[in-house]
């Protein structure tokens, strides 16, 4: 079900797929199928953010479980909604935290359980190229996308929450519509954060790339732009059977955004990210 009809791409793989244009027609579609041999067991949710709560819903309605992309839903609420759902239904929802399996962080995690009660000092850097588009787009509405943080940014706060720990703290120290940033205190780490859609703060070194992602640890450098490629794919084989990531898992980072776009911009930036100071 796409409302662009402009997705000839199907022939290359499922030249003998349904499609539907409108949501009404694919949940008549879902209802027909019910109980037969071609019944859905599951639907994967690619749709703007605001609308993935009430596609999950409707997959649970027909029986089938749920994918969905990034960010799974925009607030707590709507998660505790759906944990209702999911216990009186009896379907599950997955969602999409790739980070979780890149063999960089993994390798970073196994390091750093190795001295569990230390702190760290950690300053993570995040800038995606994007154009105007972007602004024009459901992605640049706040409402639908939740904002810059939420879009682009949720499953980099569930990799620190994952790596260093339960949140403490959460400060606001930039919002805007092309970048942001703050700082993260977690039980194991103090993070200064910046994420940007602005290809300006892409450092010199990196300016043939589109995408700069970068940590750093206790002052030594952990590059991680490399590796993506595959991750999605590793991810749904991995929902497939019978594993994956729920709804207890993405918690803490839908907790961060939703907090970052309640929040006042704090007026103290002095102990930010050094891009506060450097380059804006």
């Amino acid at each position: 079900m796409d409302l662009n009809d402009s997705v000839g791409i199907l022939d290359r793989y499922a030249p003998e797929a349904k499609f539907f244009t409108s949501p009404e027609k694919f949940e008549e579609y879902l209802q027909h199928v019910r109980g037969t041999p071609l019944n859905i067991d599951y639907v994967s949710i690619c749709s703007p953010n605001d609308l993935h709560s009430s596609h999950i819903k409707m997959a649970f309605r027909h029986g089938a479980n749920a994918i969905c992309e990034k960010p799974i839903v925009l607030t707590l609420h709507e998660i505790n909604e759906l944990k209702i759902l999911e216990s009186e239904t009896g379907c599950k929802v997955k969602t999409i935290l790739q980070l979780r399996i890149h063999d960089a962080i993994l390798n970073l995690k196994t390091r750093l359980a190795q001295n569990p009660d230390k702190f760290h000092e950690v300053d993570l850097t995040y800038v995606t190229s994007r154009g105007d588009w972007y602004h024009k787009s459901w992605k640049g509405n706040e409402k639908r996308s939740g904002g810059l943080t939420t879009n682009i940014g949720v499953h980099f706060f569930d990799m620190l929450t994952w790596v260093f720990g339960d949140i403490v703290k959460n400060e606001v120290h930039l919002k805007n519509h092309i970048s942001c940033a703050g700082v993260l205190h977690l039980k194991n780490a103090r993070v200064k954060w910046f994420v940007s859609i602005d290809r300006n703060f892409i450092p010199a070194s990196y300016k043939t790339q589109s995408t700069y992602r970068c940590l750093s640890i206790d002052g030594d450098e952990f590059e991680f732009s490399e590796g993506f490629a595959d991750l999605h794919t590793t991810v749904y084989h991995s929902i497939l059977n019978g594993m994956g990531y729920g709804l207890d898992d993405v918690e803490k980072g839908i907790r961060i955004v939703e907090e970052f776009r309640n929040k006042k911009v704090s007026t103290d930036i002095s102990g930010g990210h050094p891009f506060l100071a450097q380059r804006i």
